[in-house]
Protein backbone atom coordinates (compact mmCIF):
# COMPACT_ATOMS: atom_id res chain seq x y z
CA UNK A 1 0.00 0.00 0.00
CA UNK A 2 1.05 3.60 -0.51
CA UNK A 3 2.88 5.00 2.47
CA UNK A 4 4.47 1.68 3.38
CA UNK A 5 3.63 -2.00 3.37
CA UNK A 6 1.41 -2.34 6.42
CA UNK A 7 0.37 -5.82 5.27
CA UNK A 8 2.09 -8.09 2.76
CA UNK A 9 1.55 -11.38 0.94
CA UNK A 10 -2.04 -11.80 2.12
CA UNK A 11 -3.93 -14.62 0.46
CA UNK A 12 -7.19 -16.05 1.75
CA UNK A 13 -10.69 -16.89 0.53
CA UNK A 14 -14.01 -16.34 2.25
CA UNK A 15 -16.88 -18.35 0.81
CA UNK A 16 -20.37 -16.85 0.70
CA UNK A 17 -21.98 -17.18 4.11
CA UNK A 18 -18.69 -17.89 5.90
CA UNK A 19 -17.58 -16.17 9.09
CA UNK A 20 -13.92 -15.16 9.08
CA UNK A 21 -12.29 -14.04 12.33
CA UNK A 22 -9.15 -11.89 12.27
CA UNK A 23 -6.92 -12.38 15.30
CA UNK A 24 -3.64 -10.78 16.31
CA UNK A 25 -1.95 -8.26 18.59
CA UNK A 26 -2.59 -4.52 18.36
CA UNK A 27 -1.04 -3.12 15.18
CA UNK A 28 -0.84 -6.53 13.49
CA UNK A 29 -2.88 -5.39 10.47
CA UNK A 30 -6.44 -6.52 11.27
CA UNK A 31 -8.01 -3.10 10.73
CA UNK A 32 -5.91 -2.60 7.59
CA UNK A 33 -7.45 -5.73 6.05
CA UNK A 34 -10.93 -4.41 6.81
CA UNK A 35 -10.03 -1.03 5.29
CA UNK A 36 -8.80 -2.80 2.15
CA UNK A 37 -12.08 -4.72 1.87
CA UNK A 38 -14.00 -1.44 2.26
CA UNK A 39 -11.68 0.34 -0.21
CA UNK A 40 -10.64 2.98 2.29
CA UNK A 41 -7.18 1.75 1.23
CA UNK A 42 -6.13 0.43 -2.18
CA UNK A 43 -3.58 -2.39 -2.56
CA UNK A 44 -0.39 -1.64 -4.52
CA UNK A 45 -0.33 -5.24 -5.75
CA UNK A 46 -2.86 -8.01 -6.13
CA UNK A 47 -6.65 -7.91 -6.12
CA UNK A 48 -9.59 -8.14 -3.77
CA UNK A 49 -12.38 -10.08 -5.46
CA UNK A 50 -16.00 -9.90 -4.34
CA UNK A 51 -18.22 -12.47 -6.05
CA UNK A 52 -15.47 -12.78 -8.66
CA UNK A 53 -15.36 -9.04 -9.43
CA UNK A 54 -12.30 -6.89 -8.81
CA UNK A 55 -13.37 -4.52 -6.00
CA UNK A 56 -11.57 -1.65 -7.79
CA UNK A 57 -14.18 -1.92 -10.55
CA UNK A 58 -17.04 -1.59 -8.08
CA UNK A 59 -17.86 1.95 -6.96
CA UNK A 60 -17.21 2.64 -3.29
CA UNK A 61 -20.84 3.70 -2.85
CA UNK A 62 -22.16 0.47 -4.38
CA UNK A 63 -19.70 -1.62 -2.38
CA UNK A 64 -20.63 -0.08 0.95
CA UNK A 65 -24.37 -0.47 0.38
CA UNK A 66 -23.72 -4.23 0.44
CA UNK A 67 -21.98 -4.03 3.81
CA UNK A 68 -23.16 -3.64 7.37
CA UNK A 69 -21.09 -2.58 10.35
CA UNK A 70 -21.12 -3.27 14.07
CA UNK A 71 -18.15 -1.39 15.48
CA UNK A 72 -16.51 -1.08 18.92
CA UNK A 73 -17.86 2.42 19.39
CA UNK A 74 -21.53 2.28 18.45
CA UNK A 75 -22.46 5.42 16.51
CA UNK A 76 -25.70 7.00 17.69
CA UNK A 77 -26.89 10.36 16.41
CA UNK A 78 -29.21 12.85 18.08
CA UNK A 79 -32.69 11.56 17.44
CA UNK A 80 -35.12 8.93 18.63
CA UNK A 81 -34.21 5.30 19.14
CA UNK A 82 -36.58 4.49 16.29
CA UNK A 83 -34.71 6.87 13.97
CA UNK A 84 -31.34 5.46 15.03
CA UNK A 85 -32.39 1.91 14.18
CA UNK A 86 -34.14 2.99 10.96
CA UNK A 87 -30.84 4.48 9.76
CA UNK A 88 -30.06 0.91 8.66
CA UNK A 89 -32.85 1.12 6.05
CA UNK A 90 -34.61 4.45 5.73
CA UNK A 91 -37.79 3.07 4.14
CA UNK A 92 -38.40 0.56 6.96
CA UNK A 93 -41.80 0.61 8.66
CA UNK A 94 -42.25 0.98 12.42
CA UNK A 95 -43.13 -2.71 12.56
CA UNK A 96 -39.90 -3.67 10.77
CA UNK A 97 -37.89 -1.47 13.15
CA UNK A 98 -39.49 -3.23 16.11
CA UNK A 99 -38.87 -6.68 14.59
CA UNK A 100 -35.18 -5.81 14.15
CA UNK A 101 -34.99 -4.64 17.76
CA UNK A 102 -36.58 -7.89 18.95
CA UNK A 103 -34.09 -9.94 16.89
CA UNK A 104 -31.27 -7.91 18.47
CA UNK A 105 -32.58 -8.47 22.02
CA UNK A 106 -33.05 -4.70 22.35
CA UNK A 107 -36.86 -4.55 22.48
CA UNK A 108 -37.24 -5.22 26.20
CA UNK A 109 -34.90 -2.46 27.38
CA UNK A 110 -36.35 -0.01 24.82
CA UNK A 111 -39.84 -0.62 26.20
CA UNK A 112 -38.62 0.24 29.70
CA UNK A 113 -37.42 3.69 28.58
CA UNK A 114 -39.73 6.66 29.31
CA UNK A 115 -40.81 7.16 25.69
CA UNK A 116 -40.02 3.70 24.33
CA UNK A 117 -38.96 3.82 20.69
CA UNK A 118 -39.58 7.59 20.67
CA UNK A 119 -37.01 8.20 23.42
CA UNK A 120 -34.61 10.85 22.11
CA UNK A 121 -30.88 10.17 22.40
CA UNK A 122 -27.99 12.57 22.04
CA UNK A 123 -24.81 11.54 20.22
CA UNK A 124 -22.96 10.99 23.53
CA UNK A 125 -26.03 9.81 25.40
CA UNK A 126 -25.30 8.48 28.87
CA UNK A 127 -28.89 7.40 29.51
CA UNK A 128 -28.19 3.95 28.09
CA UNK A 129 -25.25 1.64 28.68
CA UNK A 130 -22.47 0.75 26.26
CA UNK A 131 -23.96 -2.73 25.93
CA UNK A 132 -27.38 -1.30 25.07
CA UNK A 133 -25.77 0.92 22.44
CA UNK A 134 -24.25 -2.23 20.93
CA UNK A 135 -27.69 -3.86 20.81
CA UNK A 136 -29.10 -0.83 18.95
CA UNK A 137 -26.18 -1.01 16.52
CA UNK A 138 -26.93 -4.71 15.93
CA UNK A 139 -30.64 -3.93 15.41
CA UNK A 140 -29.65 -1.35 12.79
CA UNK A 141 -27.47 -3.91 10.98
CA UNK A 142 -30.24 -6.55 11.09
CA UNK A 143 -32.64 -4.04 9.53
CA UNK A 144 -30.11 -3.18 6.78
CA UNK A 145 -29.78 -6.91 5.92
CA UNK A 146 -26.33 -6.57 4.28
CA UNK A 147 -24.72 -9.37 2.29
CA UNK A 148 -21.36 -8.73 4.01
CA UNK A 149 -20.95 -7.85 7.68
CA UNK A 150 -17.97 -6.18 9.35
CA UNK A 151 -17.84 -6.73 13.11
CA UNK A 152 -15.27 -5.14 15.41
CA UNK A 153 -15.89 -6.64 18.82
CA UNK A 154 -16.37 -4.26 21.72
CA UNK A 155 -13.51 -4.37 24.21
CA UNK A 156 -15.25 -2.33 26.91
CA UNK A 157 -16.54 -4.00 30.04
CA UNK A 158 -20.15 -5.11 29.62
CA UNK A 159 -22.21 -6.84 32.29
CA UNK A 160 -22.61 -10.60 31.85
CA UNK A 161 -26.35 -10.57 31.09
CA UNK A 162 -26.00 -7.88 28.40
CA UNK A 163 -22.98 -9.66 26.92
CA UNK A 164 -25.02 -12.87 26.60
CA UNK A 165 -27.77 -10.88 24.85
CA UNK A 166 -25.20 -9.35 22.50
CA UNK A 167 -23.71 -12.75 21.64
CA UNK A 168 -27.17 -14.22 20.94
CA UNK A 169 -28.06 -11.19 18.77
CA UNK A 170 -24.80 -11.50 16.85
CA UNK A 171 -25.45 -15.19 16.16
CA UNK A 172 -28.78 -14.17 14.62
CA UNK A 173 -27.08 -11.44 12.57
CA UNK A 174 -24.18 -13.62 11.39
CA UNK A 175 -26.29 -16.61 10.34
CA UNK A 176 -25.94 -17.25 6.60
CA UNK A 177 -24.06 -13.99 6.07
CA UNK A 178 -20.47 -13.46 4.93
CA UNK A 179 -18.76 -11.80 7.87
CA UNK A 180 -15.36 -10.50 8.91
CA UNK A 181 -14.82 -10.26 12.65
CA UNK A 182 -11.98 -8.42 14.37
CA UNK A 183 -11.81 -10.58 17.46
CA UNK A 184 -10.49 -9.53 20.86
CA UNK A 185 -12.02 -12.25 23.04
CA UNK A 186 -11.25 -15.60 21.47
CA UNK A 187 -14.02 -17.48 23.29
CA UNK A 188 -16.55 -15.61 21.11
CA UNK A 189 -15.14 -16.89 17.79
CA UNK A 190 -14.81 -20.61 18.47
CA UNK A 191 -17.58 -21.30 15.94
CA UNK A 192 -16.05 -19.14 13.17
CA UNK A 193 -15.62 -21.04 9.88
CA UNK A 194 -12.12 -19.65 9.49
CA UNK A 195 -9.73 -17.95 11.89
CA UNK A 196 -6.84 -15.97 10.41
CA UNK A 197 -3.98 -15.10 12.76
CA UNK A 198 -1.98 -12.01 11.77
CA UNK A 199 1.31 -10.74 13.15
CA UNK A 200 3.40 -7.87 11.77
CA UNK A 201 1.14 -7.60 8.71
CA UNK A 202 1.44 -11.25 7.68
CA UNK A 203 -0.74 -14.32 8.06
CA UNK A 204 1.07 -16.72 10.39
CA UNK A 205 -1.73 -19.24 11.06
CA UNK A 206 -5.05 -20.12 9.48
CA UNK A 207 -7.74 -22.69 10.28
CA UNK A 208 -10.67 -23.50 12.55
CA UNK A 209 -10.53 -23.05 16.33
CA UNK A 210 -9.85 -26.75 16.92
CA UNK A 211 -7.24 -26.93 14.14
CA UNK A 212 -5.34 -23.95 15.52
CA UNK A 213 -5.38 -25.32 19.06
CA UNK A 214 -3.89 -28.56 17.75
CA UNK A 215 -1.05 -26.61 16.09
CA UNK A 216 -0.01 -25.27 19.53
CA UNK A 217 1.26 -22.04 17.96
CA UNK A 218 0.48 -18.35 18.47
CA UNK A 219 -3.31 -18.83 18.61
CA UNK A 220 -2.99 -21.65 21.16
CA UNK A 221 -0.82 -19.44 23.39
CA UNK A 222 -3.18 -16.47 23.11
CA UNK A 223 -6.30 -18.56 23.76
CA UNK A 224 -4.72 -20.32 26.75
CA UNK A 225 -3.57 -16.97 28.18
CA UNK A 226 -7.08 -15.47 27.91
CA UNK A 227 -8.64 -18.59 29.41
CA UNK A 228 -6.28 -18.54 32.40
CA UNK A 229 -6.91 -14.82 32.94
CA UNK A 230 -10.68 -15.38 32.92
CA UNK A 231 -10.37 -18.25 35.40
CA UNK A 232 -8.32 -16.07 37.76
CA UNK A 233 -10.89 -13.27 37.54
CA UNK A 234 -13.68 -15.70 38.40
CA UNK A 235 -11.70 -17.33 41.20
Amino acid sequence: MKGGDTVADLNFNAEAGESVALVGPTGAGKSTIINLILRFYEPDKGKILIDGYDSKKITRESLRTQMGFVLQESFLFQGSIKENIRYGRLDATDEEVEQAAKAANAHSFIQRLPEGYDTVLSQDDTGISQGQKQLLSIARAILADPSILILDEATSNIDTITELKIQAALQHLLKGRTSFIIAHRLNTIKSADQIIVIEDGEIIEKGSHDELLEQKGFYHSLYTSQLEKKMLMNY
